[in-house]
Parts: structure tokens; C-alpha cells; sequence
């Protein structure tokens, strides 16, 4: 249950009354979420899954996600959250404190830090120190450029002591198509910082460091096959600059934010969503991400997913706190969904 502070009398009855009411929403999931029906000659996501029999609900949560905010120091194309440079939207020390607290009352197996770009909040190793004792896993997504010098050099040695997964961005190993996603010269950076890395002993045998990447399409198309683009990284970042890591994860982009935005000004929305329903895999949806993740957004409030979160789509239809939370989503307990959700069960799907 949820641990109440010091407060007494009509203060702490306003906070277990809010409590119940809180938990009373997500183990009945008693609000619908609509569909999103924007994309013309699209089935529904909903009617989709409908007509396979299938439905999209809660597993048991294993993963906290942790969105750390939509300041970036880049502006990538792909990006769903349209982060970048001067946004405002960072976490707080209070709400990463609430964090901290909700992570050790409801213990997961992993714990996954984004943004936005992780590194420019202030804050963040004290994040990363309170976390890293509470899960098995944490795991910190980079861009591999938010930060450098005697900045980075800190943020490194902390990861390295407490054993932080890296999961880089880096869309391809052909720079034109990279920068073309991520800016001019972005990848020559990137690949500086793996160097770096590797150095550190991320990504190498025996070391225990792990570093993953994960790449999107350049561009309104699917992403290959995960195994065979892992071989191509690897042998492409070996030949081409010395460059190690241990697993790729390549996911299909996901149309909303800047991504959506440049879909819709190039006049590829429609023919991009019905790639996306084409590619749609039934087989999929058991393994989706959000049947065991809950998201925390920067403010602090629960949402299904990243996704749901840029498409603003709390968890239970409910605006929660994670200082509220009495417990954890049960399974069986709706997730919200949309049209944007085909882009995770294309192909292999969003797992």
C-alpha cells in the first residue's frame, strides 16, 4: 500500500481516500480509451485486434520506464516526442525522489532511463545512484552526444561502478543516412563516443559492461530484420572504425511527434500507416512492451508507454502519480491504444 508521510487528521483521510479511489481505477479499469481514427482508410487499431481475437491488457509489470524529459540537444526527425534543444519539460529532484521511493516499495526486474536526452537533466546521477540498487537491470538511453568532456567522463564512471546497461541511438552505420535523421556530424561524434566506450570496456567480452544500440528507418519505410541488421552492424562498425557492442535492436518509427509532423507535410502519413497495417502481426501483440512496462513521464505521472505518454493517453484513463500509486497494475488491467500502435506490431514487433 501506499506510504503516507507524517500528515494526520482530514489531510491523511484526503490522501487514503484518493489512494483507494486511485487503485479502485486501475484494477477495474473502469475508463475506455478511444481508439485513434485519424489515418483515412485505416481499420482501428482496436477493431484489429478485435477481428484476430485478440485484446491488449496487462501482464505482469516487470520494467520501469523512466522518461526523464523532451530536452535534447538534437532534433532527429524520427522522434515521437518531438524533443529538442530548449525544451523545459525536465525532471525534477522531487519527482525523480518520488521515483526513487515508488521503485522500492514495488520492486521490477529492470529499470530503463530516456528522454529526451538523459544526460542534459540535472540530477541525473542521483537518479541512477538511488535506482541502481532496486533492480537487476537499469538501463540509460544515449545519443551519444548530449554531453562531453569532463561531463561525460563523470557520467561514465558512474555507469561503469554501478553496472548501467548503455542503449545507444545510431540509426546506421552509413553516416549520410544518419545525419540525414540526426543532424550534420552527429555520427562522426557518435562513433568518437563508442570509441570511448568500448575503451571503458562497454560492449567487450568478460567485462560484464553491457552497450546496445537500437536503429530506426531513415525515412517512412520498416526497419530489415533484427538479425540480419545486427550482422550488418557489426560487421560494418568493426571494418569500418574498430567498434564493439552486444546486441542491436532495430523498431519501426512511430508516427507521432516530429516524426508524424514530417509524415503529414511530405504526404506520406497515409501511405506510411497502411505499410504499418500491412505489416501488422498478430503473433506479436502477446510480447508487446507495454503488457509489462509502466512509464513514468517527467512530471511523474503513469502512462502505458512512451507512446501513450507523447500521445497523451495516461495509464487507466486516469491522470496517476507515482507518489499516489498504491500498488502496481494488475494483470488483465486496458491499456490504451491507437492507430500509432501498428508501428509495434509490424514485423517482428515492438518488444
Amino acid at each position: 500500500m501506499l506510504s503516507l508521510s507524517t500528515g494526520q487528521g482530514r489531510e491523511k483521510d484526503k490522501l487514503v481516500m484518493g489512494s483507494n479511489r486511485i487503485a479502485e481505477g486501475i484494477v477495474a479499469g473502469i475508463r475506455e480509451i478511444s481508439p485513434d481514427r485519424e489515418a483515412g482508410g485505416v481499420e482501428p487499431f482496436a477493431d484489429t485486434l478485435a477481428r484476430h481475437g485478440l485484446s491488449l491488457v496487462r501482464d505482469r509489470v516487470h520494467t520501469l520506464q523512466v522518461n526523464t524529459g523532451y530536452l535534447c540537444d538534437l532534433r532527429c526527425r524520427h522522434c515521437h516526442l518531438e524533443a529538442g534543444p530548449g525544451r523545459q519539460e525536465i525532471m525534477s529532484r522531487k519527482t525523480m525522489e518520488a521515483i526513487v521511493a515508488f521503485a522500492g516499495r514495488h520492486p521490477v526486474q529492470a529499470i530503463d532511463i530516456t528522454g529526451g536526452a538523459p544526460e542534459l537533466v540535472p540530477g541525473l546521477p542521483f537518479l541512477i545512484e538511488g535506482l541502481a540498487p532496486l533492480a537487476p537491470r537499469l538501463m540509460l538511453r544515449t545519443n551519444l552526444s548530449a554531453v562531453s568532456g569532463a561531463e561525460w567522463e563523470s557520467l561514465l564512471a558512474l555507469c561503469v561502478a554501478q553496472r548501467v546497461v548503455l542503449v545507444a541511438s545510431f540509426p546506421s552505420t552509413n553516416p549520410s543516412q544518419a545525419d540525414a535523421q540526426r543532424g550534420a556530424g552527429v555520427t562522426e561524434a557518435a562513433v568518437a563516443v563508442l570509441k570511448k566506450l568500448n575503451d571503458a570496456g562497454y560492449g567487450m567480452e568478460g567485462t560484464g559492461l553491457e552497450l546496445d544500440l537500437v536503429s530506426n528507418p531513415v525515412g517512412a519505410i520498416l526497419p530489415m530484420p533484427q538479425d540480419s541488421a545486427e550482422r550488418k552492424f557489426r560487421h560494418d562498425l568493426q571494418r569500418k572504425w574498430g567498434i564493439v557492442f552486444n546486441h542491436l535492436y532495430t523498431f519501426a518509427n512511430v508516427p507521432l511527434g516530429r516524426f508524424r509532423a514530417w509524415l503529414l507535410r511530405t504526404g506520406n502519413y497515409e501511405r506510411y500507416m497502411k505499410t504499418l497495417t500491412d505489416a501488422f502481426n498478430p503473433s506479436a501483440v502477446e510480447g508487446l512492451m507495454c503488457r509489462t512496462l509502466l512509464s513514468v513521464s517527467w512530471d511523474g505521472f503513469l502512462y502505458d508507454c512512451d507512446f501513450n505518454l507523447a500521445a497523451g493517453r495516461p495509464a487507466a484513463g486516469l491522470r496517476i502519480h507515482v507518489s499516489d500509486i498504491p500498488e502496481l497494475p494488475p494483470p488483465g488491467a486496458p491499456i490504451a491504444i491507437g492507430d500509432y500502435c501498428y508501428a509495434c506490431t509490424a514485423g517482428s514487433g515492438f518488444t
